[in-house]
């Protein structure tokens, strides 16, 4: 089940595409686990954890008042930053028990049931 939590809560996954400048083709074969996308003070942060084909799979996107997640650069004229990342279980829960990422509520909390559901 797709856990879409902040500014894409109510919009789900067409906000993240369009959010991203991407089509549903890169999601081909992927299942959404967690996403989420904050806007506030003039710079958005988005994560996105999906699996594809018994993989996972993270996006992690961040941006200034001038650029959305559709650039790459402060020039704004590079592609999208919709990049994924393989990852893996042990990297994600490394990184919300021992880092600082735990910190975030929510997501942090979306992101342990995720990774829970088959255990």
């Amino acid at each position: 089940m797709s856990v879409f939590l902040n500014d894409w809560a109510q919009d789900g996954q067409s906000a993240m595409l369009g959010d991203f400048g991407v089509t549903e083709d890169v999601l081909e074969g992927a299942e959404i686990l967690v996403a989420s996308y904050t806007y506030e003070q003039y710079s958005g942060d988005a994560y996105v954890l999906f699996r594809r084909d018994g993989k996972l799979w993270e996006v992690h996107g961040s941006h200034c008042s001038c650029h959305g997640l559709e650039s790459q650069s402060y020039q704004g004229n590079a592609p999208s930053q919709w990049e994924p990342e393989e990852t893996t279980r042990e990297a994600i829960l490394h990184r919300l028990d021992r880092g600082r990422w735990g910190e975030e509520g929510k997501v942090a909390d979306a992101t342990r049931a995720a990774l829970a559901v088959g255990d």
